[in-house]
């Protein structure tokens, strides 16, 4: 039940317009909101952000009233806590303020004000309609999708198809942390879908009739559509060399199921492990394994990140992951998976193309994956990509077919943040995918929406946590790198001509989210700006969009 809490310390709102206060509520353990003053207006609203957890008072408060999370770019209206971007799939709580007496005061229900969460309304007795929407994948995206469309009051039915064999997870932690249980990962319990009249079915789809508008399933069955979300995710790539489909012990990572099988091959530690891939998958299992295992990351790069970004900042994920005892061979070519002397079945070594043997008790493969589309290879209605993603319009809306739309790692989309000038590009990225759901909700609902800008973010653990937004389909010719890199304390502004195009940053939040909120507006700084010391936090983010 709600009740009126005084707030500590404060007579009266006296914030200034684009002011943001925390302010500890009276009568509450630990109990915090945060004030927000949007055009002279004050709310108060959650002061945590919902993703994991950070202090909202450190991230940035826009001028049309968007609160953005100093870590990894979650976004809400600091007008009543709604979801504005991904990752965070619950919304902030809103309290109504007052003043009297010489004091302010909050009115709400106690662990609302503690917990700084607010789920959205899925919640419908029955469906009702003949809109059918049937979602392909359950991951991010597929969240994104159902939980938009039914706070937004779709009353039709909803079938989401995975084949993972569990609830949508936070998949992020499987290869940052190798979690194993999807349970302690789960974004949603089984009730949450029940209560949506979320139909999920754990089978594995194997064709779409475009045409008939229907969609057929591994075990025979068939699922009609009004509309089809395809949010299929990726699948690893393997290795198409000798001993890498003969010998055991060598895995991907993309499931819970992969997880377990590397934990159990890894037992009570002490294992030598070879990493084949230094991106983000390889880099991130490494620094994940490195402490307390014999573990040797092989790249084909100079440096590792080198392709996304750049030479001199992938040395410093390699010094980071040095110091934790991770060994790396750049520069170098994979021959050959050999197998073990004490059990043939088994990997042993893995041979590289100088002649170089490195031993191994079992090998993560972090190659990258492709779009998980096999399923659509041979249908005549609908053309792949040459990497095997959909191409799409800003909707998310596939090109070429009728009520069909594509989100996340299998979409290639017209990308129009700093220097894309709508290129079109396929990002792997776990908030993309979510926006892109929502997104793909918002035209189902109303066809004739504007589409919803959002700058690509993601983070990773590489020794410290990287921060990055931005997208570089045009490539970038420039980097300029700020901060203490050799402490691996940096910004990086990657630039094409004049233009920021992507922002990578270690040890200094909230520039990141900054960043990305200038990007949307079109007011970054140039080039020879930042070269010459503009600091990006001093620069107050308006309410105009350009994207």
């Amino acid at each position: 039940m709600a009740q009126e809490y005084k707030l500590k310390g404060l007579s009266s709102l006296d914030l200034k317009p684009g002011e943001k206060r925390e302010v500890e509520v009276e009568g509450i353990e630990e109990g915090k909101v945060l004030l927000c003053n949007v055009g002279g207006k004050t709310t108060a609203i959650g002061s945590k952000c919902t993703h994991y957890g950070a202090p909202l008072v450190k991230g940035i408060l826009t001028g049309d009233g968007r609160i953005t999370c100093p870590w990894h770019g979650a976004c809400f209206k600091a007008s009543n806590g709604d979801i504005e971007n991904a990752p965070a799939i619950d919304a902030l709580p809103s309290f109504e303020l007052s003043e009297k007496n010489g004091s302010v005061y909050v009115t709400g229900e106690q662990d609302s004000i503690k917990g700084s969460r607010r789920k959205p309304n899925i919640k419908i007795s029955k469906t009702s309609g003949a809109e059918k929407v049937v979602i392909v994948g359950g991951g991010s995206g597929a969240i994104g999708t159902l939980e938009a469309l039914r706070e937004n009051g779709f009353k039709g039915s909803i079938t989401m198809i995975g084949s993972e064999g569990y609830l949508p997870i936070d998949r992020t932690k499987l290869s940052k942390a190798l979690i194993d249980d999807p349970s302690k990962i789960a974004l949603r319990d089984e009730a949450w879908f029940k209560d949506g009249s979320v139909a999920v079915v754990n089978d594995e789809v194997t064709a779409v009739d475009f045409d008939g508008k229907k969609v057929s399933t591994k075990d025979g069955s068939s699922f009609p559509y009004t509309k089809l979300v395809l949010a299929t995710g990726g699948t690893p790539k393997i290795l198409p060399l000798p001993g890498f489909k003969e010998l055991s012990n060598i895995f991907v990572l993309r499931t819970v199921p992969h997880v377990k099988d590397i934990l159990k091959a890894i037992g009570e530690k002490n294992k030598k492990i070879v990493i084949i891939g230094s991106s983000f998958i390889g880099m991130e299992v490494a620094n994940a394994v490195g402490k307390e295992n014999d573990v040797t990351v092989i790249g084909q790069e100079k440096r590792p990140l080198e392709r996304v970004m750049g030479e001199e900042v992938g040395k410093i994920f390699q010094s980071s992951l040095e110091k934790n005892g991770v060994k790396f061979h750049m520069e170098a070519g994979v021959k050959e998976a050999t197998p073990s002397k004490s059990d043939p079945s088994k990997v042993g070594a893995i041979k590289l193309d100088d002649g170089t043997v490195l031993e191994a008790d079992l090998v993560i493969l972090g190659a990258g994956v492709g779009p998980a589309t096999t399923f659509l290879k041979e249908n005549k209605s609908v053309e792949l990509q040459k990497d095997g993603s959909l191409k799409t319009d800003e909707h998310f809306a596939v090109t070429g077919v009728k009520d069909v739309y594509a989100i996340g790692d299998i979409a290639t989309y017209p990308y129009h943040g700093p220097g894309g000038d709508g290129a079109f590009t396929r990002i792997e990225h776990w908030n993309v995918a979510q926006n892109a759901g929502r997104s793909a909700a918002a035209h189902i609902l109303d066809p004739s929406v504007s589409p919803k800008s959002f700058i690509p973010i993601f983070w990773s653990a590489l020794g410290s946590q990287l921060r990055y937004c931005g997208n570089t389909p045009n490539g970038w010719d420039d980097l300029v790198l700020k901060g203490q890199p050799e402490e691996g304390k940096f910004v990086a502004y990657y630039t094409k001509g004049e233009t920021v195009v992507a922002v990578g940053t270690m040890q200094i939040d909230p520039v990141m989210s900054q960043a990305s909120e200038l990007m949307r507006r079109g007011k970054m700084p140039s080039k020879s700006e930042l070269q010459k010391g503009v600091d990006i936090l001093t620069i107050s983010v308006p309410a105009e969009l350009k994207i």
